[in-house]
């Protein structure tokens, strides 16, 4: 069944995706437009603008662009600190606020641009403080949720309220996963989503990415036939807390049955080790 309460950000203005790296160098602000348009026609409450390593200007010229041809607020995404103060200059606070993707403990700096336009912080915990100061990797649950304090803290001291927080913990590919980033994952979440001061924030990751190189199949008129992990994913996670992605208005996610087999897979990948997880997701394959 769908999943009511579900926040898509449209993941499709992005300067990584191909088709719109190619309306960036050609200044195509109609094309632009018109894929904003079709992310909010199909769903998305909120449109991420991701202009890569491009000017100011070009994040400016995009958001206004975006902010024009939408009634929904902007996802500016850039962890530049220049790139994001122009994107949000250029939002209309007046449909909401917009959100900023995304602050991490080494980038607390990014925290004072809520003097420009207050906005929703994405607080990314792939990386967190060791006990010498120093940004490392979030290898464990422990520092996955180290950074979800710290950050936390830190937006508090602004005044953010809970319901404007958005954590990512970070997703990475199934199909590679031999670190137990999945686990992670899961496990960071249901800390989070235990800690009564914590009660009413938000999660969110980059979905597409959890199914970047699976195989992928194709119906009989050529249309992709999309994983169903993803779904099976946001049934796990969803009660949990992930209740925002940035993901594509072209794929619908559904709340799976326990006995799906998608479901039993990410279960049992659940634990697994090592090169036995990425094993358990080639069997669900053939």
């Amino acid at each position: 069944m769908p999943i009511k309460g579900l926040t898509i950000i449209g993941e499709s203005i992005n300067d990584s995706v191909p088709t719109t790296n190619a309306l960036y160098e050609s200044e195509d602000f109609d094309g632009v437009k018109e894929l904003a348009r079709f992310q909010e026609n199909g769903g998305a409450k909120y449109i991420d603008v991701n202009v890569g390593t491009r000017s100011t200007e070009m994040m400016e010229r995009v958001a206004k662009a975006v902010v024009e041809a939408t009634t929904v607020p902007t996802s500016i995404d850039s962890p530049d600190y220049a790139l994001a103060e122009a994107g949000l200059k250029a939002c209309d606070p007046s449909r909401g606020k917009p959100i900023l993707n995304s602050i991490s403990p080494l980038r607390t700096e990014m925290f004072d641009l809520y003097k420009i336009t207050p906005f929703k912080p994405i607080l990314l915990l792939t990386e967190y403080l060791d006990g010498s100061g120093n940004g490392a990797p979030s290898r464990t649950v422990d520092d996955v949720y180290s950074a979800a304090m710290y950050l936390f803290e830190k937006a508090k001291s602004l005044g953010i309220p809970n319901d404007d927080i958005i954590f990512d913990p970070g997703v990475a590919p199934i199909g590679t996963d031999a670190e137990g980033a999945f686990a992670r994952l899961i496990g960071a979440l249901e800390r989070i989503h235990s800690n009564p001061d914590m009660q009413g924030v938000h999660a969110s990751v980059g979905l597409s990415n959890f199914t970047v190189g699976l195989p992928s199949k194709r119906k009989a008129d050529g249309e992709p036939v999309k994983s169903p992990l993803d779904s099976a994913l946001l049934t796990i996670a969803f009660p949990i807390g992930l209740d925002h992605v940035i993901g594509s208005v072209r794929r619908q996610y559904n709340l799976l049955p326990e006995d799906h087999p998608a479901m039993t897979c990410l279960r049992e990948c659940l634990t697994l080790e090592g090169f036995a997880s990425i094993r358990r997701v080639r069997k669900f394959y053939r």
